[in-house]
């Protein structure tokens, strides 16, 4: 595993952290493979671990506070997310920041999730949804300041909505964030547009999430993949979007280097560009720990791979099945 330093915070993180969203609102979570998981990673040398209290409801939260107190002799790094109090993901241009991160709600979810992962300090606390427009707001900075100097909290963090990298700009410009977590990925390059070069001039560390867009570039879904009602994927690979998505995964293809999967493709084009800190996969299997973390070797993908992968760019909009 190959570290990297986490902007200004200096931390030095697994290029590969484990996305924990997985073990809450997707099939296939049983608590003993998670474990098993989880541990695993630990051995391969990851030490990035992100969760959120909106995953479960604490319930994410809750297994990695287990996997803190197992390795309590490591130095693994916990990052978790406020959830908005509205509950509605993504948040909305038009939303007020007095409904969604009200300073004592930031106070009262910062303490639920202190409890949840049985620390005395979080080390990277996210907003889990966020718009620009409440760069300006005073109360959110207060909360956080006062929360960083009582020792709760060590670096705060946003988390972009989907298709949105430019939704954070002059929140950076504060310099009250330490760290972005955005959507990047072979489709999604617009962070580099705009996002990543600000985060390097702030000192501020780059979180890439849905290294895979939500499975699509496993290379594994096909236009008939269906989904259980009750895991989140049914609402998102709705046919409007699934189609379109198998479609530009089946365009990838031809590109995928001998002895090569998507996948690992996937990742080392996250990993060739510097600017990002690391990336969270998710991670239910042991299989998928160990394939993603042998990833993190230090080898990039070739110059010439990564100019064609640059033509397979695809810029979204929000819709109202994004989320």
């Amino acid at each position: 595993m190959k570290y990297r330093t986490f902007g200004r915070t200096g931390w030095q993180i697994s290029e590969i952290g484990y996305g924990m969203w997985g073990l809450a609102g997707w099939t296939g979570s049983e608590i003993d493979t998670v474990n098993q998981a989880l541990d695993r990673s630990v051995e391969l040398g990851c030490n990035f671990f992100d969760t959120a209290w909106g995953y479960g409801e604490g319930l994410s939260e809750t297994i990695l506070g287990g996997l803190l107190k197992r390795y309590a002799e490591k130095n693994l790094i916990a990052a978790t997310k406020i959830p908005p109090k509205n509950r509605k993901w993504p948040s909305k241009p038009d939303f007020s920041i007095d409904d969604v991160f009200p300073a004592d709600y930031i106070v009262e979810y910062t303490e639920k999730s202190l409890k949840n992962l049985g620390v005395e300090t979080i080390d990277l606390q996210q907003f889990h949804v966020w718009e620009d427009a409440w760069a300006e707001r005073d109360e959110w900075k207060e909360a956080i300041q006062k929360l960083t100097k009582d020792g709760k909290v060590r670096a705060w963090g946003v988390s972009v909505n989907r298709w949105e990298p430019d939704n954070c700009l002059n929140t950076i410009r504060t310099g009250l964030i330490d760290g972005v977590q955005v959507i990047y990925n072979i489709f999604d390059q617009a962070p580099e547009d705009n996002l990543f070069p600000l985060c390097r001039e702030m000192g501020v560390g780059v979180i890439a999430r849905v290294p895979f867009d939500e499975g699509t570039l496993t290379g594994t879904l096909t236009k008939e993949t269906t989904f259980p009602a009750e895991d989140w994927r049914s609402t998102y690979f709705v046919p409007e979007n699934l189609n379109s998505s198998v479609d530009h995964a089946e365009a990838l293809k031809p590109l995928i280097p001998a002895g090569m999967t998507m996948p690992e493709m996937a990742l080392r084009f996250i990993l060739s560009n510097p600017d990002v800190a690391t990336t969270i996969p998710g991670m239910r299997q042991l299989r998928n720990v160990e394939a993603n973390c042998a990833s993190s070797d230090g080898q990039g993908l070739s110059p010439e791979l990564l100019k064609e992968l640059k033509g397979h760019r695809w810029d979204r909009t929000p819709t109202e099945w994004s989320q």
